[in-house]
């Protein structure tokens, strides 16, 4: 039995660290070393929801490429289970360009899945989650043709939830995963005056619109927006990559260990904060707090 099944979303990020976003136009920057380690989504997911003491399992497509061998190699330092299908299109990779305060831009390469057919038989993907007390799943291309499967798995009080990103609120690729979840979390950053609006279409479903330092805006089933302040990092911000999925991971470890909505969107935000205040997604001990 696992407390999280985290669906898709396994990466590498190479981590860049540039003077300014955007760069300052120029043939050449000299920068300090470019590191390759694993990112992504699912992986900021399940990584920060295991450093929450979660037992978590992640199903994905992986490269066998040399940035697959990154990813491999991070998830074996933990005790998170992964079921993993060769994926001969390779390994999803992201640029990921980082500024002196921590705040970070994405060039993402979705390597999508080139398979001839489903990566996971229904059987394989229904079995796993039944096998969990909470099922998140991540935008990737596979899982989105997988959605009515993981839906009807799952068993009766099992929440499913996603991420949409900086969905604009129109994109219709988003939508299916939206309308399968029961819990959508969406960043505010393309939806600005819009997000009560794109909250209240997607009811009877709880939406959380993530808003970085400003915190975040609870809209729980249609109901009146709850506020949630951001927490203060309690040291410097060296990068905010994978901030948001530290944010998911927090919010289902509160509700999961019986927490009301809004006090876990409230702890969500203090384990995103001293999220930030670590180089990676691969979290020391004692670094993301328990609560």
């Amino acid at each position: 039995m696992f407390d999280l099944l985290v669906v898709g979303g396994l990466g590498v990020d190479l981590r860049v660290r540039v003077p300014a976003i955007p760069p300052p136009a120029a043939d050449s920057l000299i920068v300090p070393p470019i590191e390759a380690r694993i990112g992504n989504t699912g992986a900021g997911v399940a990584l920060a929801a295991h450093a929450l003491g979660l037992r978590v399992a992640l199903v994905d497509v992986l490269g066998t490429d040399p940035a697959g061998q990154v990813v491999r190699a991070a998830l074996a330092r933990t005790s998170v289970h992964t079921v993993l299908v060769d994926n001969p299109g390779g390994t999803r990779q992201s640029v990921n360009l980082v500024d002196p305060a921590g705040r970070r831009m994405s060039l993402y390469d979705p390597s999508p899945w080139i398979g001839a057919a489903a990566p996971f038989t229904d059987d394989e993907l229904a079995k796993l989650v039944r096998d969990a007390a909470h099922v998140h799943v991540s935008i990737m291309d596979w899982a989105r043709d997988r959605l009515p499967v993981l839906r009807a798995a799952l068993p009766d009080g099992v929440p499913l939830s996603t991420d949409l990103h900086d969905w604009d609120g129109q994109n219709p690729y988003h939508r299916p995963f939206a309308e399968a979840a029961d819990l959508v979390l969406v960043s505010g950053v393309r939806l600005d005056d819009r997000a009560p609006a794109v909250a209240a279409g997607l009811a009877p479903r709880t939406v959380v619109v993530t808003r970085g330092a400003d915190g975040a805006d609870l809209h729980p089933g249609g109901g009146a927006p709850v506020r949630v302040p951001a927490t203060v990092p309690a040291a410097p911000v060296v990068d905010t990559n994978g901030a948001g999925d530290a944010f998911a991971a927090g919010l289902v470890a509160g509700r999961l260990r019986g927490a009301a909505l809004p006090d876990a969107a409230a702890y969500a935000a203090t384990v995103a904060a001293a999220a930030c205040t670590h180089d990676g997604m691969e979290y020391p001990p004692g670094l993301l707090p328990r609560g």
